[in-house]
């Protein structure tokens, strides 16, 4: 899936108890950190011309940061620093394995072979999780899941005056629901209400 998606469903799962702004994005950072595998993209692409060009993407993503001693370390870094500890501890691990759920369930590259998830690693080697029904990247489950949980954030920025922007500031969360407070206000049949 989309890093986009992940982050949307982590944000959104973050948000299913009631844990501080920053507990939310520790949670949320938590579903999107596998893909830090990924980042050897970048290095791919700036040497593909070059005479040693690498392929750090194809060899460590969804290795590295998409296996069960990966997602413990993140439990552990979010739990020693979030407020509510073990909310905020089981919601990142909740998260962590809903990033995994979904690349298992429509990560397949364009080659048309599913993408392997070497879960137990690196406790046991060797064995990885795959799934022959695992649907492309761009198919249109991707897409839904992604729409439904954007509807997620209108719908939290409506009730919780919440939003991933509270991540970076709180001041632009604000702007974004009063902004879509004003955009559905009709649609719910009331006069917008403005944020203290």
């Amino acid at each position: 899936m989309s890093p986009i998606t992940h982050f949307l469903i982590s944000w959104s799962n973050a948000n299913l108890a009631d844990l501080s702004r920053g507990d939310r994005a520790l949670v949320t950072l938590a579903g999107v950190a596998p893909d830090v595998d990924g980042l050897g993209i970048a290095v791919d692409f700036l040497t593909r011309g070059s005479g040693h060009p690498t392929d750090l993407w194809s060899r460590w993503h969804h290795v590295l940061g998409h296996n069960l001693g990966f997602g413990l370390f993140l439990v552990l870094v979010v739990f020693l620093s979030a407020r509510r500890r073990v909310a905020s501890a089981a919601l990142a691990l909740g998260c962590f394995h809903l990033h995994l759920l979904g690349d298992l369930a429509g990560a397949r590259g364009p080659d048309g072979n599913p993408w392997p998830i070497p879960y137990f690693s690196p406790f046991f080697r060797g064995s990885s999780l795959a799934w022959e029904g695992q649907w492309a990247l761009n198919a249109w489950p991707n897409f839904v899941i992604t729409g439904v949980f954007l509807g997620a954030l209108f719908y939290l920025a409506l009730k919780k005056h919440v939003s991933p922007l509270e991540m970076v500031s709180q001041r632009a969360n604000l702007a974004f629901v009063e902004t879509v407070k004003k955009r559905f206000a009709r649609f719910l049949h009331q006069e917008p209400k403005h944020l203290p």
